[in-house]
């Protein structure tokens, strides 16, 4: 477990719900990846991610999934493609990603709390 954290510490991490409505493979990424395209409603706007989620997600499979992301870290270069916000998920029993959404449709730019 990680160090005790205050309340306010956690409310500075700003998590959504968006939907993915592009995906496609990053050939260019040192590790199998996906390049994501996401909505986060309007006041958010759409936003990019790279993730590597390519043992359990085909991207054409991606489309109108709805996943969490944080969107507030600063974005970060990776190879040739600007990440904008980190998309979330757990580790399976061999350390490959499976993404977390909300388990019923939510509005785009949801606030997790």
């Amino acid at each position: 477990m990680s160090e005790r954290i205050a309340f306010d510490d956690f409310l500075k991490v700003d998590i959504r719900a968006g939907t993915i409505v592009a995906a496609e493979t990053f050939p260019q990424a040192r590790k199998p990846a996906l390049r994501l395209t996401i909505d986060f409603g309007p006041e958010i706007g759409i936003r990019k991610s790279s993730a590597q989620i390519t043992r359990h997600y085909a991207p054409e499979s991606l489309t109108g999934k709805q996943v969490v992301a944080v969107v507030n870290f600063p974005p970060r270069q990776i190879g040739p493609f600007m990440s904008e916000v980190l998309t979330l998920g757990f580790p399976d029993a061999d350390g490959e990603v499976v993404l977390i959404g909300p388990s019923r449709a939510t509005p785009n730019g949801g606030r997790l709390f």
